[in-house]
């Protein structure tokens, strides 16, 4: 079944059109498989039934300069019927949300994300390899005590942070910008333990190339021992030491690194050397960097490609940036005000993030292009646009005005990627001044 029909089972009406657009991507037979696993299908008719739960928060992600209300409104996922036919006060809303939970938000993105990210990682592969990141980040949230509890709050030398955060580390197809995986923590929990649960679920055959603050030989004996065909790819730091065994050029060579006794120790699984490739490399106007590796074949894996690929890694923060900066509105901060509908928020936005990106590599393929030639910041709002005036018309001529979607999207083409020639620094200092206090509450003044 369609989307936009499944939906018009749900609405009754023919708003449920605007789905139309990702009803060839996201199957409602998933929905409803999804929220039959988990227990929370609707079993009586309420205003808001949980498929039209999932839709909301979906469109919450998409609709981001709308509030949540307007949302439903807008998509019109409220069941006809009573003498507020159309309408869903706050409080249904928030009630709606917490029967559903953010377990079937999560599922469905697992579900979908295995099925999407991997079709596009196969279509573009390196050498044969799937080409994967994996990095971390964090996200503020709405200022709650219950968030603040269950997520914690950065702290500096002369205060705590203005907001509770989560940290979550994030697994991407590099050359599509599709979210793999998605691993969410307090902010007081580490990258790398957050990681700990990618490695298991990584795919075989493929290179993940890695930030240099997940450089961990426990991690490295994970990605290659738990599948196979499993490779890495990071930036070796500076103070690294390694034996060098045998000479593949005139800055390529294989290495043998030590494990230290005591890690070995508490991992007896791990060997006494870890063999790698250590390739040494200097871009104008930057400092000589090492690159370390488990592509040890030079005549499959060249040292100069190695080199190239290493710099996809920047594709993951340009994700993070699409995500934080243009889905989000340069807000950051996730509206939910308790631990699971933050959970909830954020995997609706996960499986958003993923449609929009679904649609623009749809065409980058028609056109014989790279997906990081479509812009997505004019996608996006074109996407937004469909959604908000599909419903005005008529389903006769909503398969017209995809196409012309998609055409519109084709004429949003950047021009190739420039390398990159200038450091990273920091462009906007942190401000001098104080965290706002809270207001001193006193006595109520007196009516004169």
């Amino acid at each position: 079944m369609r989307l936009a029909e499944a939906l018009q089972v749900v609405g009754g009406r023919d708003r449920a059109e605007s789905f139309e657009l990702f009803g060839r991507t996201l199957d409602i037979e998933w929905v409803r498989r999804v929220l039959t696993a988990s227990g929370s299908a609707s079993v009586r008719k309420r205003k808001l039934p949980a498929e039209s739960v999932v839709w909301l928060v979906i469109g919450m992600a998409l609709l981001r300069d709308r509030s949540i209300d307007e949302v439903v409104h807008h998509l019109d996922l409220v069941w006809p019927g009573g003498h507020e036919s159309g309408q869903a006060g706050h409080s249904a809303v928030v009630q709606a949300r917490d029967r559903l939970g953010c377990e079937p938000l999560a599922i469905l993105f697992a579900d979908t994300a295995q099925r999407w990210a991997g079709e596009a990682a196969a279509a573009l592969r390196w050498h044969g390899l799937a080409v994967y990141g994996v990095d971390g980040s964090t996200m503020r949230i709405a200022d709650t005590a219950d968030n603040e509890i269950v997520f914690g709050r950065p702290h500096s030398g002369r205060s705590a942070g203005a907001y509770p955060q989560l940290r979550l580390v994030a697994l991407m197809v590099l050359r599509a910008h599709l979210l793999a995986d998605i691993v969410p923590g307090s902010y007081h929990t580490g990258e790398q333990t957050l990681a700990q649960e990618l490695w298991k679920r990584l795919p075989d055959h493929c290179v993940t190339v890695v930030d240099k603050g997940f450089i961990n030989y426990l991690v490295f004996h994970s990605i290659q021992s738990q599948g196979s065909g499993r490779h890495w790819l990071c930036r070796a730091k500076a103070n690294l030491k390694w034996q060098v065994v045998r000479r593949l050029g005139a800055h390529d060579a294989l290495v043998e690194i030590a494990i230290n006794r005591s890690l070995r120790q508490q991992h007896p699984e791990l060997p006494e050397v870890l063999s790698a490739r250590a390739i040494r490399y200097q871009r104008r106007g930057f400092r000589p960097q090492v690159l370390l590796t488990s592509l040890l074949d030079p005549a499959t894996y060249p040292a100069r490609e190695i080199v190239e690929l290493y710099h996809e890694r920047w594709e993951l923060e340009i994700g993070f940036d699409e995500v934080k900066t243009h889905t989000l509105e340069r807000t950051e901060t996730l509206r939910s005000k308790s631990p699971q509908r933050v959970l909830q928020e954020l995997w609706g936005l996960a499986i958003a993030y993923n449609l929009v990106r679904l649609e623009m590599l749809q065409v980058a393929n028609r056109l014989n292009l790279p997906p990081s030639r479509i812009s997505f910041r004019h996608s996006l709002m074109l996407v937004r646009n469909f959604l908000v005036s599909a419903w005005l018309a008529s389903p006769g001529v909503l398969p017209k005005r995809l196409e012309l979607l998609h055409e519109e999207i084709a004429l949003l083409l950047l021009p190739p990627r420039r390398p990159r020639c200038y450091a990273r620094e920091v462009k906007i200092k942190m401000s001098n001044y104080a965290k706002k206090a809270p207001p001193k509450r006193g006595p109520l003044p007196r009516w004169p």
